[in-house]
């Protein structure tokens, strides 16, 4: 049996483990009742504070919760607090190479059949379904029970919500809430556009070094600026208030 070390801190719950473990465990539960699993990075957790509880109760609920941020796990590192990463785009390359080899049923959400297309033709194992519902879906309770009704029907093990957030968490939980769904649902953001080339992350010593927020800041700068250099800096606050009431370890 896998097991999870559970750390708090920023006003959330992580689970540390590492890639590989993580994808045994998601795969081992590919055909139990629905779960899901997000992996938050500093915008998230700035994101979860201006949201509000109704939201970050979404997270708390998540099955699984991995750090998807260096920053974030250098900064609770500087509190005392152990917080390894398991980031988002490297649980799903690890999942799709594994349903390749197995040749699982995989279902997405997000992603154009084009996309899905590329996806399958470099790992020509995967059954995929997938479903690209209309932008602000997540307004509408017919869209959210088209995405329920495909996810279903489906019968996929592994289930990638790929509608960035909040959207993707909020239908994730009611996946979960639906209560007839099967499998693990995944947070996954733009993961499977690293996958299919429609982004490049950033060079390995790079993401390394803790600057892969640098790198896709400088590459799209128009659409990142104002997450990397006005709202990211708000997690500053959010950690001294976290010392403030745990202390440091």
């Amino acid at each position: 049996m896998i097991s999870t070390e559970r750390v708090h801190f920023v006003g959330l719950d992580f689970d540390n483990s590492d890639v590989d473990a993580a994808a045994e465990e998601v795969l081992a539960n590919a055909t139990q009742p629905f779960k899901y699993v997000v992996t938050p990075n500093v915008h998230h957790i700035v994101k979860l504070q201006e949201l509000g509880d109704d939201f970050k109760s979404k997270y708390c609920t998540a099955w699984r919760v991995y750090c998807d941020s260096r920053v974030l796990s250098r900064l609770a590192r500087a509190c005392g607090v152990k917080l390894s990463v398991i980031t988002g785009s490297d649980l799903t390359a690890a999942l799709v190479q594994r349903a390749s080899a197995l040749k699982l049923k995989v279902a997405t959400i997000g992603p154009s059949q084009s996309d899905c297309a590329k996806l399958v033709a470099r790992f020509p194992g995967l059954q995929l379904s997938s479903h690209t519902p209309p932008m602000g879906f997540i307004n509408s309770e017919k869209e959210i029970e088209k995405c329920i009704d495909f996810v279903t029907k489906s019968d996929a093990g592994l289930i990638f919500l790929a509608v960035g957030m909040p959207q993707q968490e909020i239908l994730a939980r009611r996946l979960m809430e639906h209560g007839g769904v099967k499998g693990v649902g995944l947070c996954i953001g733009a993961s499977i556009d690293f996958l299919t080339g429609k982004q490049v992350r950033a060079p390995l010593w790079v993401q390394q070094s803790g600057l892969e927020w640098l790198h896709r800041l400088l590459s799209q700068p128009g659409r990142l600026a104002g997450r990397y250099l006005a709202e990211c800096p708000k997690i500053v606050p959010l950690v001294i208030k976290h010392v403030m009431t745990n202390g440091r370890r």
